[in-house]
């Protein structure tokens, strides 16, 4: 792992994350397109590590009175309610990245497969968003909203499907603005991004801090704070269309290129 291929990586993490671009995609599709080695567990950790920070920080004011509310103050609030249904629609995909962690670093990881379902879900989100009700808030959620989105994560082990693009798809059918439905999923990507860093930081060693896992950890966490920054504007004013045109392109060129390198 070289600085330079750390800084590419952390960018595409950084926008792929919170983008309905799918990171995991990118992260794989990197280095089979350009021919280098497999980052490794170390690099994982220090671009997940980055992209908690970026949200994080996003996010402290709405996180603080969160766990305020939820577990100190302990009101019937609608935030602490907002609080225990984070948690809840956490743990189908908590269940999912455990019980398919195998599958996600072997099957799931084919560049055909990832072409298709960067292709099916843009084509799904289109549908949805085009034709999904504008009317809740994040305050007007159900409980049985929130876990309906926690389901839909579980599908994003594979690579190409996108957490946020799931999460967002499932928000819209379920009648949220495109802005809450965002706003939902960059909270819930929180817990999912903690989980899946504290399960391979234990085996992290010493050696494994250099300056390429600095630069991921930084580089990720920036460009992941001006992303989510960049998205929740964007759709106050437009649909989700310049990403599923992008999912379509990207899906296309990498079934092109499976094709060209099997022939």
């Amino acid at each position: 792992m070289t600085v330079f291929q750390a800084l590419v990586l952390g960018i595409v993490q950084g926008l792929g994350e919170f983008l309905p671009i799918s990171s995991s995609a990118h992260l794989v599709l990197a280095p089979w397109a350009f021919g280098w080695q497999d980052p490794g567990l170390s690099f994982d950790v220090a671009l997940h590590m980055g992209t908690l920070v970026a949200v994080v920080a996003f996010f402290w004011k709405d996180w603080l009175e969160l766990f305020s509310e939820a577990l100190i103050k302990r009101r019937g609030t609608k935030k602490a309610f907002l609080f225990w249904c984070l948690v809840a629609a956490t743990i189908p995909g908590a269940l999912a990245g455990y019980l398919l962690e195998e599958q996600a670093e072997t099957v799931f990881r084919n560049p055909l497969l990832i072409g298709i379902m960067l292709i099916i879900m843009g084509l799904i989100l289109y549908l949805v968003d085009q034709h999904a009700a504008k009317r809740k808030s994040i305050s007007e959620m159900s409980f049985s909203d929130s876990m309906l989105i926690g389901l839909s994560q579980a599908f994003a082990i594979i690579p190409g499907v996108s957490r946020s693009g799931v999460t967002m798809t499932a928000g819209r059918a379920l009648g949220l603005t495109r802005e809450t439905a965002a706003r939902f999923s960059f909270l819930l990507s929180a817990p999912i991004i903690f989980g899946a860093g504290v399960m391979n930081f234990k085996d992290l060693s010493a050696g494994d801090v250099n300056l390429p896992f600095i630069v991921g950890i930084v580089t990720s966490a920036v460009v992941g704070f001006l992303s989510i920054g960049f998205l929740l504007k964007y759709l106050t004013e437009r649909s989700f269309a310049l990403f599923v045109w992008y999912r379509f392109a990207l899906g296309l060129a990498i079934i092109g290129l499976v094709f060209v390198r099997v022939v």
